[in-house]
């Protein structure tokens, strides 16, 4: 049987008037800023206006490790948050904006697929609103004016061996990852080292996506460390004089969006910070919004459970006092295959037995979000090549780990393929039985905080550092930042720092190869094995096959 592709499906939408998806949720046409038709940001006065309502429940979709045999976490949560609407319930979805970076490198998209995917899909996947080029143009002005002001006499005596902010770009491009700036002459400044990270890796970014409004935004952009002088004293953003005209270029970037699934379901989609190298979260913003304005929020977090579904427990609820009434662990046959040896090649073949081996990986992300004091649903992902023993084998099995696992088809089926799920979720977030708290104190030393990560959720026996990191952050707890939260930079594949050990491996040594410090979106960054926060494009990237056809048409996004 031959299926459409995501792109055809998404072209051939039946799409609302923006206004009528704002409707649902009772927004005003006066309280909507559209970018065409079909999509728009949300006032300040409207999310001002909101306040006082009481918040919906919370309901988090996160997923085993990635596999090239692919997950659909995003897919999942499209169709959780048409499945609910489609029982009764009034449900929006919050998740991230996409990066050009991977578009164009190895995912084409991150709009959802099948018939549970969010429109309009081509622009999602593009320039969108231009959030991410406004993010991009405040992160470098800030690098223009550091060295600018080194330029022109240097008056906070910057030390430029110790200038820390690094310019981005929203592009996988590992040449830039370390370069030299300011050569050719007086006239070009000093000569120093320098890099590039991807934009989502931006400190801007998370500021963008954590920030409660423009005074919490610039006070946060001000925050920012941007260098040190000789004395190591630091040099903040606001001694710069940036963080006023940063918030100029962000203005809008800080409103959410609106859009709306293939079943003209309202749908926020805002912020897109990497859950391997940054936080992984969509915006606070949109997030409790969207809790003011719906019954159910469904929202996702980057990655696997190990990095996505830690960061958005330890790092966003607790900034922004949120707590999930349940997750939703997205898992497929396909995947538990592969966890379990399987070549990707032979992934159509019955094999029973390996589901039952891969299975290993999911149990201990079941057991990793409990930990967190939250209910766990699996929504195992179909593909049409699994077999109802397989599909039976994971059901078995996540059964004896507490949980309950249920098939879900709205790859193919849209929302018809999700109400056993939907139902089932919004029994457990009804039930009001979630104690969420996150896994660590804000006042446990920084190093141990780390330690906690590495040995409660990736299984790890140690963690390895060398002094100068041990030493950096305990002047860091010294200058008042102990309290902060950790962001934990590490391959997505693995519960390990190496992408190849997949499964559920024990007695492994987590390394730490840098620490940065984000003053201004609270939290420490630690940099794990070889974790780059500029990826490179693979050896086939996607941009090869992304083109306009003789309609004028976009083809190559998935």
């Amino acid at each position: 049987m031959e299926y459409k592709s995501d792109i055809e499906i998404a072209r051939a939408a039946q799409k609302r008037p923006i206004q009528e998806i704002g409707a649902k949720l009772g927004i005003e046409s006066d309280d909507l800023l559209p970018y065409g038709h079909d999509k728009a940001k949300v006032s300040q006065r409207l999310i001002d206006s909101v306040q006082d309502r009481p918040d919906g429940k919370l309901v988090l979709v996160t997923a085993i490790n990635p596999t090239p045999a692919g997950e659909g976490k995003t897919t999942t949560t499209v169709g959780l948050g048409d499945g609910l609407n489609a029982i009764g319930r009034k449900a929006a979805i919050c998740i991230r904006e996409a990066s050009l970076g991977p578009c164009f490198g190895m995912k084409g998209g991150a709009a959802g697929g099948g018939y549970a995917q969010v429109v309009p899909m081509e622009d999602m996947n593009l320039h969108f609103t231009g959030d991410f080029h406004a993010i991009t143009s405040a992160h470098n002005l800030l690098s223009a004016m550091i060295d600018n002001h080194i330029y022109w006499g240097n008056a906070l005596e910057i030390d430029i061996r110790r200038v820390t902010w690094r310019r981005v770009l929203d592009m996988n491009d590992r040449a830039l990852r370390q370069i030299t700036t300011s050569l050719g002459g007086v006239a070009n400044g000093f000569p120093r080292e320098a890099g590039f990270d991807i934009t989502v890796a931006s400190e801007v970014m998370a500021i963008l996506c954590l920030a409660r409004n423009l005074q919490d935004l610039q006070k946060r952009l001000g925050d920012i460390i941007v260098a040190y002088r000789r004395d190591r004293s630091p040099v903040y953003c606001r001694d710069i004089k940036a963080d006023g005209a940063m918030t100029v270029l962000l203005k809008d970037a800080m409103q959410p969006n609106l859009v709306q699934t293939l079943e003209n379901n309202p749908a926020f989609v805002h912020g897109g910070p990497f859950a391997n190298i940054a936080h992984g979260c969509n915006s606070v913003t949109a997030t409790t919004t969207a809790l003011k304005l719906a019954d159910y929020v469904v929202t996702e977090a980057g990655f696997g459970a190990d990095l996505g579904a830690e960061k958005f427990m330890n790092i966003k609820c607790r900034k922004a006092g949120l707590a999930p009434s349940c997750v939703v662990v997205v898992a497929t046959v396909r995947a538990m295959k592969m966890n379990g040896g399987v070549a990707k090649a032979d992934l159509g073949a019955e094999n029973v037995e390996a589901v039952n081996a891969g299975c290993a990986n999911l149990g201990r992300h079941i057991e990793n979000v409990k930990s967190f004091g939250v209910p766990v649903v699996v929504a195992i992902n179909h593909f049409v090549t699994d077999t109802d023993a397989e599909v039976d084998a994971v059901k078995a099995y996540v059964a004896t780990q507490g949980a309950e696992a249920i098939l879900c088809k709205h790859w193919a089926l849209g929302s018809e393929g999700t109400k056993a799920l939907a139902t089932r979720v919004a029994e457990i977030a009804d039930a009001d039985e979630a104690n969420f708290a996150p896994i660590y104190p804000d006042d446990m030393r920084l190093f141990e905080k780390i330690e906690t990560i590495a040995k409660r959720i990736y299984r790890a026996d140690e963690v390895i550092a060398d002094s100068k990191i041990r030493d950096q952050l305990k002047a860091w707890e010294e200058q008042g930042y102990g309290e902060l939260p950790v962001c934990m930079a590490k391959t997505q594949y693995s519960f390990t720092t190496d992408p190849n050990l997949r499964g559920a491996p024990t007695g492994h040594a987590v390394p730490i190869r840098e620490v940065r410090l984000s003053a201004g979106a609270g939290f420490i960054v630690a940099i794990c094995g070889e974790i780059m926060t500029m990826p490179g494009l693979p050896r086939v990237p996607s941009a090869e096959a992304i083109m306009l056809n003789n309609a004028g048409q976009i083809e190559g996004l998935f």
